[in-house]
């Protein structure tokens, strides 16, 4: 890092005695713009669209060309003045427009969809990491006994979710 830019985002700082600081603190505002509350049209592309919206923006893909060539993995955000790339930082997280996905960059790479962790709703979990298969009844004499337990293993399935209280 330089004494020029922020640690994190890479945002332009203004330095003491410089001539044009509206131009610096744009380009701070128009990084900000693409980033806070950030939406893509696509990921994982390499070739600049010809025609874009100023504030529509991309996932680059590994390999880019054209003038996005040189900026892999980064997001890319068409201004009235131009591509501005900003390089993703761990755990930087956008919304992935036409799927309503999320892509997160971590561990070097963007993860499209993924989703790690549970979910509590006012100190109850309610969804967590997926639990074991719940098996369908078979052979038996006896329909409802072979009903019961499939019905016990999926209230239990259900419990440890978090999804419904214990019985």
């Amino acid at each position: 890092m330089t004494d020029n830019v922020t640690p994190r985002l890479a945002m332009p700082l203004l330095q003491s005695g410089q001539a044009q600081k509206e131009m610096t603190h744009n380009e701070s505002l128009a990084r900000l713009d693409l980033i806070v509350q950030g939406a893509v049209v696509a990921a994982g592309v390499d070739t600049p669209p010809t025609s874009p919206e100023p504030g529509a923006c991309w996932l680059v893909g590994a390999a880019p060309d054209g003038v996005w060539a040189g900026h892999p993995h980064a997001l890319a955000g068409w201004t009235r003045s131009g591509w501005i790339f900003v390089e993703p930082r761990e755990g930087m997280q956008l919304s992935l427009g036409s799927t309503q996905g999320i892509a997160r960059f971590s561990a070097g790479i963007w993860r499209l969809g993924e989703l790690h962790g549970k979910v509590f709703v006012e100190g109850d979990q309610v969804v967590g990491p997926r639990g074991d298969a719940v098996a369908e009844p078979s052979g038996g004499s006896t329909v409802d006994a072979e009903a019961r337990t499939a019905i016990v293993s999926i209230l239990e399935a259900m419990r440890s979710h978090g999804l419904i209280e214990g019985g």
